[in-house]
């Protein structure tokens, strides 16, 4: 039974729509508006720190008769010059805590990592590697893939002093990233489906490009029990437990020292590390044609952003335990919790007209990266899917392109004439009450779909 307010007029609609989207409940969120010394602009602080340090560095430091050197961190103080720059007068983001400045600090590195990826795609890959030896001289040596297929029996009767050694081979540091990723990413989308979707879809991808990456060769019980099942399921998991606890949990702000007792400080000081406010994501995927595209575009972004990962790493020879890597899924983590807010703004607001500028420059990031595994090494990327690999992936295509039609032009226009015929029939029902001075609630079941477009009445 779905049940809907008739208003009078679009703009009305809107209003209603925003604010039951947008709002924070009265009774789950307020701020005392406290503004301490913290959160003031400090720009002319800021302009005399950047000074005094400049005046330190041309008149006092001793100069040093070195290139390389000087070249070198001339860069790097360039870098943090525009970073405190961004950090300083670059407007709030969607997020406030811990600190605003933390996010235009995040978004400012990601203008500096894309501006680098940029100078790389202009390189050739032997420079572009050579470029990589003055961040790390233990860089640009050729990596050993470590493949984790082979032998894949559970238990191993021919070494009977330890049978389940392919297991515990395969027990390393990245089980732990792959749980604490997944948990993570779940507070990103904030959607169960989603997350079941993306997990799903790149043990196919490992399946799909284990013949362009060893990497990606897997036993079936790797794939689909410790990985989907255990590290990724168990972290969905805890991911959607902490979304529930977010969701439930009131929000009051007071400033620090309004609080009487040094325990209500201390959570305070806590709290700073959690959500100023909670939104919780409904996509609402399949609500219309324009919708379950963006989710689909969200679904091939996120895949893209985790294939780049590994080939990133294999084309520019960086082991996968260096801290480069570490560096960038953290940086990146970061940068799509911001995106995925973005978003879904941009997709429920009626009055939010173009995506975030953060959005905009992690599509640019994942864009480039691809761009530059595709210059660098084309071979690999182009090295014959086996056939029954291309098989696969031609009935999943076609499935997809196949429901698509029928749910939103087939199944979609049925029940638009359904949907009318109902709005006709309350017309007529209604017309002997249209003078009257109350507001009417109409309850109308329709299965398989929500009467979230359902015929426009005025009374």
């Amino acid at each position: 039974m779905v049940s809907r307010k008739v208003l009078g007029s679009k703009d009305e609609r809107k209003a209603d729509i925003s604010e039951s989207l947008y709002r924070e409940p009265g009774l789950k969120f307020s701020d005392d508006g406290t503004v301490t010394y913290f959160w003031r602009a400090h720009t002319l602080t800021v302009l005399f720190v950047l000074v005094s340090v400049l005046i330190y560095v041309a008149v006092f430091e001793p100069v040093w008769d070195d290139t390389s050197y000087n070249t070198k961190r001339g860069l790097v103080a360039s870098v943090l010059a525009f970073i405190l720059l961004g950090v300083t007068v670059t407007p709030d983001g969607v997020f406030k805590r811990p600190h605003p400045a933390v996010w235009r600090f995040t978004f400012c590195c990601s203008i500096v990592y894309e501006l680098g990826l940029i100078f790389t795609l202009f390189q050739t890959k032997t420079d572009a590697i050579h470029l990589l030896n003055h961040i790390d001289s233990k860089l640009g040596v050729p990596l050993e893939e470590k493949s984790y297929g082979g032998n894949c029996r559970i238990y191993d009767e021919d070494v009977p002093e330890d049978p389940f050694h392919n297991i515990w081979d395969k027990l390393d540091l990245f089980v732990a990233t792959h749980f604490f990723g997944w948990w993570l990413k779940t507070l990103v989308l904030r959607d169960w489906w989603l997350c079941t979707v993306f997990s799903i879809m790149f043990e196919i991808l490992e399946y799909t490009l284990e013949h362009q990456l060893p990497n990606f060769s897997e036993c079936w019980w790797d794939h689909w029990i410790m990985d989907a099942a255990i590290c990724n399921g168990l972290g969905i998991y805890f991911g959607l437990k902490t979304l529930q606890y977010f969701s439930v949990k009131t929000y009051h702000w007071r400033g620090l020292w309004s609080i009487p007792t040094y325990k209500g400080k201390l959570k305070r000081l806590v709290a700073q590390f959690g959500p100023f406010s909670w939104v919780d994501y409904d996509w609402r995927s399949t609500s219309s044609l324009g919708r379950w595209i963006a989710t689909l575009g969200i679904i091939l972004v996120f895949l893209l952003a985790e294939l780049n990962t590994f080939y990133l790493k294999f084309v520019m020879l960086v082991p996968p335990e260096h801290y480069l890597n570490l560096a960038r899924l953290i940086l990146l983590l970061l940068w799509g919790a911001v995106s995925m807010r973005e978003v879904y703004q941009y997709l429920d607001d009626p009055d939010c007209t173009k995506i975030g500028r953060q959005s905009w420059m992690t599509l640019a990031i994942i864009s480039t990266e691809f761009l530059i595994v595709a210059k660098f090494d084309w071979e690999t990327i182009t090295k014959p899917i086996p056939s029954h690999i291309v098989l696969l992936w031609l009935v999943g295509l076609s499935s997809l392109i196949g429901w698509t039609v029928w749910r939103f032009f087939i199944f979609s226009r049925s029940q638009t004439v359904r949907l009318t015929a109902v709005g006709a029939l309350c017309a007529e029902a209604i017309e002997p009450l249209r003078d009257a001075d109350f507001t009417i609630i109409i309850d109308v079941t329709v299965t398989g779909q929500s009467l979230t477009t359902a015929t426009q009445l005025w009374v």
